[in-house]
């Protein structure tokens, strides 16, 4: 009896460990967000979330998707192959971002209408080459069960950052504090997985095969093919909308911006990603003509959770972030309150991908991510004359209704699905 219920137990241990690292890699730096946002000015913080936002497009294409493969094969030799792969893929985007930062960091500079990021651009392909190879070693050790390891060096990578950003932060570092913070943190955390990995499957990786490789390139070939597209269009929205803001407005505008969506989005994506691991496991075990109920259960559970603090968000937000934060982020609060609509719903319609993949109709996430990445880019590039916060309001409202849209094309299929 005791047995049947093991499997079960191991999971939520294993869940319980991932999560617990997780928010505590969260909570350090919104811990230390009072501190940093009275040593560091906005144009600091928007002059590294431009940074992070030119990263973390180039990021995506790191491993060409790869390293999602590491987690399929049978054999933990093949698993490896893929690691090795995903590596050697990642120095490969990374040498030809560092050539084309080289060549056209002129260009780049202008193009992105702010002259301080120019030397930063040399280190990209640094942080490109840390996240693919981060994110490969991450797989492999999910693979292989060992989540103490994955959410302690995520505690690392946190707490590396963090002490970086006030050390130099106090030293007066300006930006430089808050970007090679983030790329120490990120080596530290890479090396230590690096070390542990190499020391225990050094014997397995000796066996890697170039023959190998090459047959599991085109046996994954679908991840690239298919799966890179929509981690693109992803990815675009939020640093698309960042660059454009700061190359129509300014690195200080972008940092009240980023300091908003981070002190929102952060602690709420933590409580949704539960819900959507629960949502779906739901889901995936049931009939269809079940799913219409339980996606009315999920809307409304998730609407009583989230729609309270919002609210609260909506109203208070210009006083709570001028008096944690101080008085130069009173744009942040005015930002984070006009953006709660659109935050809500996403809360709520970010799970719903799941039930567009049990019902086989994963076109409609697709579909409805294009215009998603579309509409808020389109707004700031053709009504970038307009107030900050009044545009703002503008792709809230935009995004709101395309999310609203989503849920009711959901409720719209499972309702099909009980006829």
């Amino acid at each position: 009896m005791l047995n049947k219920f093991k499997p079960k137990s191991e999971f939520s241990r294993n869940v319980l460990t991932l999560m617990s690292g997780t928010t505590i890699a969260q909570a350090i730096p919104i811990a230390i967000s009072p501190i940093l946002t009275r040593i560091y000015t906005p144009e600091d913080f928007g002059l590294f979330a431009l940074y992070m936002s030119i990263a973390s497009i180039i990021a995506l294409v790191a491993t060409a998707r790869y390293e999602l493969a590491i987690m399929l094969p049978k054999k933990d030799e093949d698993a490896v192959n893929i690691v090795v792969l995903s590596i050697i893929i990642s120095f490969f985007v990374s040498l030809i971002s560092l050539i084309i930062v080289f060549i056209f960091n002129d260009q780049i500079t202008n193009l992105l209408g702010s002259s301080d990021i120019s030397n930063w651009l040399y280190f990209i392909p640094i942080t490109v080459l840390l996240t693919g190879i981060y994110q490969s070693f991450n797989y492999w050790l999910n693979r292989k069960k060992q989540y103490k390891r994955l959410a302690t060096s995520r505690v690392v990578q946190s707490g590396t950052t963090a002490f970086t950003n006030l050390g130099m932060g106090f030293n007066g570092f300006g930006s430089s504090g808050l970007i090679l913070g983030g790329v120490l943190g990120q080596g530290v955390a890479t090396a230590i997985l690096g070390k542990m990995i190499y020391k225990e499957n050094r014997y397995r990786l000796k066996k890697t095969k170039k023959l190998k490789i090459f047959a599991l390139i085109k046996r994954y070939k679908k991840l690239p093919i298919y799966n890179l597209p929509n981690a693109l269009i992803d990815g675009l929205r939020l640093s698309g909308i960042n660059v454009l803001i700061a190359k129509f407005f300014t690195t200080a505008t972008l940092g009240q911006f980023s300091l908003a969506w981070k002190m929102v989005q952060t602690p709420m994506s933590l409580i949704g990603s539960s819900l959507s691991q629960v949502f779906f496991q739901k889901l995936s075990s049931s009939s269809k003509g079940d799913l219409y109920k339980i996606l009315i259960t999920f809307i409304l559970k998730a609407s009583i959770i989230s729609a309270p603090i919002f609210l609260f968000i909506y109203i208070f937000a210009e006083d709570i972030f001028i008096f944690v934060f101080g008085k130069n982020w009173k744009l942040a609060g005015e930002a984070a309150s006009v953006m709660t609509p659109w935050l809500f719903l996403n809360f709520i319609a970010s799970a719903i991908a799941n039930l567009f993949i049990v019902l086989n109709k994963q076109e409609i996430v697709l579909f409805v991510s294009i215009i998603y990445m579309i509409l808020p880019i389109s707004i700031l590039i053709f009504f970038n004359n307009l107030d900050f916060i009044y545009l703002l309001n503008l792709i809230s409202i935009g995004m709101s209704i395309v999310l609203v849209f989503y849920i009711l094309l959901a409720l719209i299929y499972t309702k099909k699905g009980q006829i």
